[in-house]
């Protein structure tokens, strides 16, 4: 890291304490002093304004563990987070160059994603487990449990976990769950899918323009059991537009979906559904992502499984599997942001149980927080004033920046 150093008296509005808590401990304060956490950074830098970087070295229970922790102000107007993307669901580009085209002047890697496939002859989408939403507007839902890449989530969490900042500037935790319809002469038939990589069996999944150009062949594979499961035999799918049926066929399709129109994928029981369809029938597609908590709707949502609620690790994580990870947290009502990413180079890749990322993100000052994909995909970058592009900051565990599906951005106007 870089020598520009933060003192203990600098304000970064009304979540300077938090913030300040960072400086404090690289100062020399004692651990109490820190009264965001007790994370004992090594070094702390600005990136900008109510943008803070941490560095710390602690020992875990399979050896040395260097991090990084990311720490924005929400509370300060100047300061944003949102969900950057590819420009389709179905596609993948590395942490940097994501950041660097929406101009973020901090960022890590999101939520688990279709990296591999079980399948032989398809293709891996790229698309994540989770809900995604960007600007205000849903991208897609959740895949089935019994479908989604990643480790073992605790008791009680599911694919439709996201954290996210609402359009009251203050992060939470949330669930998201799809409900939608498509509605024909014959009545009405909802939708168990939108933009994502698998369905339920016996589902009907909506994909529109965001999507992108891979194949929705994956769509109709795994089970509600299974995610190796053999795919569908029994599926259709059916075009819409202005309200009309355009096309039908007996396969998922590939191409990219032109703005306007909706795709219908059906598998097993949905497949038959669909197939009582025909061109220029009237159809009518709806769809909305529903939070179980607050009616505040969410300006960026990501998925992830929560480990840390209400500033406690959540029963049954994981204790023993050790390996390099990404988190995601907040403290202060929301007000505070937390990004966390481990290094996993040879040199320090001794990595957290996700139990222990838990218990770090508190010591952070997060009260609440997610498990992201780590492994190779763990990114963290940054982009200080002065610099024309990002820099990777953490050690990741390949040879280069691994590709990923979304990432979570800092912005801050007032460098």
């Amino acid at each position: 890291m870089n020598s520009r150093k933060v003192t203990r008296g600098r304000a970064f509005g009304a979540s300077a304490l938090a913030l300040a808590a960072m400086a404090a401990t690289v100062a020399g304060a004692s651990p109490a002093a820190a009264a965001a956490g007790t994370l004992p950074y090594d070094e702390v830098e600005t990136v900008a304004r109510g943008v803070l970087l941490g560095q710390f070295t602690l020992t875990a229970s399979h050896g040395t563990v260097t991090g990084y922790v990311l720490t924005a102000d929400l509370a300060d107007p100047r300061v944003r987070v949102g969900l950057l993307t590819p420009g389709s669901v179905a596609a993948r580009e590395e942490v940097s160059g994501l950041a660097d085209a929406a101009g973020a002047v901090g960022a890590v890697n999101g939520d688990f994603f279709n990296i591999s496939e079980e399948h032989a002859g398809v293709t891996p989408t790229g698309s994540s487990d989770g809900p995604e939403i960007a600007a205000g507007r849903a991208l897609k839902a959740a895949v089935p449990d019994s479908q989604r890449f990643g480790p073992a989530m605790a008791p009680g969490d599911t694919t439709k976990d996201v954290i996210g900042v609402g359009a009251d500037r203050r992060a939470r935790l949330d669930s998201l769950t799809l409900e939608g319809s498509l509605r024909t002469r014959d009545g009405s038939l909802p939708l168990t899918g939108y933009n994502q990589y698998a369905l339920p069996e016996g589902g009907i999944g909506a994909y529109t323009s965001d999507w992108g150009a891979v194949s929705r062949q994956r769509a109709v594979c795994g089970s509600d059991t299974s995610r190796a499961a053999a795919c569908s035999t029994d599926t259709y799918e059916v075009a819409v537009r202005r309200g009309r049926v355009v096309s039908v066929a007996d396969a998922p399709g590939a191409g990219a979906i032109a703005r306007g129109t909706t795709v219908l994928v059906g598998r097993d029981a949905g497949a038959d559904s669909l197939s009582a369809l025909h061109v220029g029938d009237r159809a009518a597609v709806s769809e909305h992502l529903a939070a179980s908590g607050t009616r505040v709707p969410f300006a960026f949502a990501v998925g992830g499984f929560p480990v840390l609620r209400g500033g406690a690790p959540l029963a049954g994580l994981d204790t023993k599997t050790a390996a390099t990870r990404t988190a995601a947290g907040f403290g202060d009502h929301g007000r505070t942001l937390y990004l966390l990413a481990l290094d996993g180079n040879a040199e320090s890749d001794a990595g957290l149980t996700v139990a222990e990322v838990a218990d770090v993100m508190r010591r952070a000052g997060a009260d609440d927080a997610v498990n992201l994909d780590g492994g190779g995909s763990t990114t963290l970058v940054t982009r200080s004033p002065g610099q024309p592009a990002s820099q990777v900051r953490n050690h990741p565990s390949g040879v280069a920046e691994r590709p990923v599906a979304n990432a979570v951005g800092v912005f801050s106007t007032g460098r």
